[in-house]
């Protein structure tokens, strides 16, 4: 029996093949901000750089919205929700086909239009315009700035986990990664290769994006909006057939999902906790215990055997032989733990030399609070949680996630951006259409893909936002195509960096064109725009580097809570206004402040109750919910309180010219 196996998955010859693959996408990516950069030369460089002239066709607003919007959430974060509460992730993000005909159909064409009409670039320059207000589009800004640097951070964290599981079979890497100085290592407390491969990534989406502006951007986002969908399509039919292989002949009367959801039906959630590492004799040097590593011990009949996996990197001190406190994972459902075993015995001969002697003492693990004992937790609601007794999505909780993500997605203030750059009205009826299509080709795919990694790879709760490039590795090495892990894990690479560039314009925009030319240089030469706009956009990029290096452990938490208070800022100013003559500057920033506070009062108050990240929820509801009628409540309010906006302003954006 094995003591101790530290499970690199996917180590193989192919290693250097998947990389091969992986580098022509990068390759492509850098020559698209070659191309796009020539574009800058002979036009305006703001409306250029910042919003590509507003003339993008159908294909291209239809794909950058779309892959925009389908973020390191999408790809990286959703799969660790569906890996770790199973089947009623699909009720969970069902209204996100819907996403578009909000998103599009409410804001789109009148957005386009008073951008037009005020030449407006960004969109506080939309809301300052409209109502004539300057400190309107200042805290507009400063909201931008502040969700926007939350998000950027979970999206590097996510391109690095990419990275690290793309980069971690090949010897060159380990070598390299290895040979950095110690003074790297010791920036931060997370691992030597998380830290390489965040540097990698974050150098190369803030040098593109910084060289090639909006077009760039949009060009790039098409091509990643293919990459994407092709991933999923490719990864689903390898998902289900590996799945029912594994399972084997337990029932003959079941095929494909069915024999999968039965499996997970009999599966038990883990349990987490902490226990001390030890070594049977005292280490002569520095012992190394890597993240994931799996560790066979007797439990307390004797005979009984417990599989453990540590959740971080431990060192066990030379002249010591123990380290205590390491987090860990156990596993409990009696099919996972042979799967565990029989996973670890076949790849065997392509990892690392096996740390023999390590064996687990005193573990105190706890059981999920809701789901522990309940075989079927993983296919029915509320879904099995660590926490919170009333399970992962309880029913006034998934209510309000229905309409939260259709709400959230027409508060974004980077879709609305996407919103003031497309053609003409044809382009967006084409558009919403194209994006809905493409919404239900990855989302429902994407449930059942992670469904399937359940049966397939054991234990990944210890890093559940590593399991899509994990899975992606597993299902091409299993049927001897690793090169073409390259193009699936280019998939989650493309959405975090599609995100992470949009927004880098946005911060950038807002510092460059809002506060700098519109506050403090009017006068500003177009050079001068152009030096600081690359400027910013390189400071913003690599302050939110260096934030990475201390990464939040969920990033679909980070996600959801920047996508839910962006709307529940944004999203009733916006409204009240361009459909409502009568609202004013107070009211505007009544209403934004309002659903601001509002929400974050809710994510306080779960925080000092002890609930971590975990918001407080009312009545059962999102805290978007609560935030959003606040909003609009108050806008209301103030408005009515409030004198109406002077007929010259009404006028503007409100009736139109008729020649003659």
């Amino acid at each position: 029996m094995l003591n101790s196996l530290p499970v690199l998955l996917g180590q193989s010859q192919s290693g250097n093949a998947v990389l091969v693959t992986f580098l022509i996408y990068i390759v492509a990516v850098f020559v698209i901000a070659g191309l796009s950069n020539k574009l800058l030369q002979n036009r305006n460089f703001l409306s250029e750089y910042f919003l590509g002239s507003r003339g993008l066709g159908v294909w291209a607003f239809a794909l950058t919205l779309a892959a925009t919007s389908s973020s390191g959430g999408s790809f990286m974060g959703f799969p660790s929700k569906i890996y770790s509460h199973g089947w009623v992730l699909a009720l969970w993000i069902g209204s996100y086909m819907v996403v578009p005909i909000c998103v599009m159909g409410l804001l789109g064409k009148r957005i386009n239009q008073v951008a037009r009409t005020s030449g407006a670039i960004t969109i506080p320059d939309v809301l300052r315009d409209r109502f004539n207000n300057v400190t309107f589009g200042l805290i507009s800004v400063a909201l931008i700035i502040f969700f926007m640097t939350f998000n950027l951070v979970a999206q590097f964290k996510a391109g690095s986990e990419i990275l690290r599981t793309l980069l971690g079979p090949i010897d060159a890497f380990n070598s390299m990664v290895d040979s950095m100085p110690s003074w790297f290592s010791s920036l931060t407390s997370v691992s030597a290769d998380y830290l390489f491969c965040l540097v990698v990534f974050g150098i190369a989406v803030i040098v593109y994006t910084t060289y090639g502006g909006f077009h760039a951007v949009v060009w790039t986002d098409v091509m990643q909006g293919i990459v994407m969908v092709v991933g999923v399509i490719i990864m689903l039919p390898l998902a289900i057939n590996q799945a029912t292989s594994v399972i084997g002949e337990k029932d003959s009367q079941k095929t494909g999902m069915a024999l999968v959801t039965a499996e997970m039906a009999e599966m038990l959630p883990p349990r987490f906790g902490e226990a001390t590492l030890s070594l049977a004799t005292i280490a002569t040097e520095d012992f190394a215990i890597p993240p994931g590593t799996w560790i066979w011990s007797k439990g307390e009949a004797g005979d009984q055997l417990r599989l453990f996996k540590t959740r971080k990197r431990y060192v066990i001190p030379q002249g010591t032989s123990d380290v205590t406190e390491a987090e860990v994972l156990e596993i409990v459902s009696p099919d996972d733990i042979q799967r565990a075993e029989d996973l670890l015995v076949s790849i065997q001969h392509k990892t690392t030399p096996r740390l023999s002697g390590l064996i687990v003492t005193a573990p105190q693990t706890k059981k999920y609070v809701s789901g522990a004992d309940e075989p079927g937790a993983f296919v029915t609601a509320p879904g099995p949680h660590r926490e919170n007794p009333d399970g992962f999505l309880p029913l006034s909780l998934a209510i309000s996630f229905f309409f939260m993500w259709a709400i959230s997605g027409s508060g974004q203030p980077s879709n609305m951006v996407r919103l003031m750059a497309f053609k003409d009205t044809v382009t967006l009826r084409r558009s919403i259409f194209t994006v809905a299509l493409y919404y239900s080709a990855i989302y429902f795919p994407l449930v059942i893909i992670f469904c399937c990694a359940r049966v397939l790879i054991p234990g990944m709760e210890s890093e559940p936002d590593r399991i899509m490039p994990q899975i992606a590795v597993v299902l091409t090495e299993n049927i001897g195509m690793g090169w073409l892990a390259g193009l699936l894990i280019a998939a989650p690479f493309a959405a975090v960096m599609s995100t992470v560039d949009s927004f880098l314009l946005m911060i950038s925009s807002a510092l460059v064109r809002d506060i700098y030319q519109r506050n403090l240089n009017p006068e500003a030469t177009e050079a001068k725009i152009k030096k600081l706009s690359y400027i910013f956009t390189l400071v913003v990029g690599f302050g939110a580097l260096l934030g990475a290096m201390n990464p939040p452990e969920f990033l679909q938490d980070i996600i959801v809570y920047t996508g839910s208070g962006l709307a529940a800022a944004f999203l009733a100013p916006v409204v009240y206004a361009l459909y409502w003559p009568r609202a004013n500057h107070q009211g505007c920033i009544a209403a934004m402040l309002g659903g601001f506070g509002t929400h974050l009062a809710m994510y306080c108050v779960g925080f000092l109750n002890g609930d971590g990240f975990t918001p407080y929820r009312l009545l059962g509801s999102d805290p978007i919910i609560v935030g959003l009628v606040a909003s609009f409540v108050t806008g209301f309010i103030v408005t009515i309180k409030f004198p109406p906006p002077a007929d010259s302003i009404v006028k503007k954006y409100f009736f139109k010219k008729v020649e003659g």
